[in-house]
């Protein structure tokens, strides 16, 4: 996914187990009415859009160098945003599986 941008051979972050993405959440999502769906894309397409912005935010800080003397991204950069990139999406997606659990226990 970002091999490209970011040069690396990062593997590839795991799809967020998000309410969403879940079988009972697209159960739920076809028993809404348009509206609520409108609703709902809209609030988690709010949630991807933060959560990339964090991330640009937290890796760029991170990793970049802010003496830009080459165009290019140097490789320690680049191997440094890709295992930001991973470790980021890989603590989301813990944490997102965490609170389903929570969730499917407090029901």
């Amino acid at each position: 996914m970002f091999g490209g941008m970011f040069g690396g051979g990062a593997q590839k972050p795991a799809p967020s187990a998000g309410p969403m993405s879940s079988m009972a959440g697209a159960m739920n999502q076809n028993q809404m009415d348009p509206n609520a769906q409108l609703a709902a894309a809209e609030q988690e397409m709010e949630m991807v859009t933060d959560m990339f912005a964090r991330l640009g935010e937290l890796c760029n800080k991170k990793c970049l160098i802010q003496r830009y003397s080459d165009e290019e991204l140097t490789k320690a950069e680049s191997v440094c945003i890709d295992r930001c990139v991973t470790k980021y999406f890989h603590v989301n997606r813990e944490v997102s599986d965490k609170l389903a659990k929570m969730s499917q226990a407090n029901q």
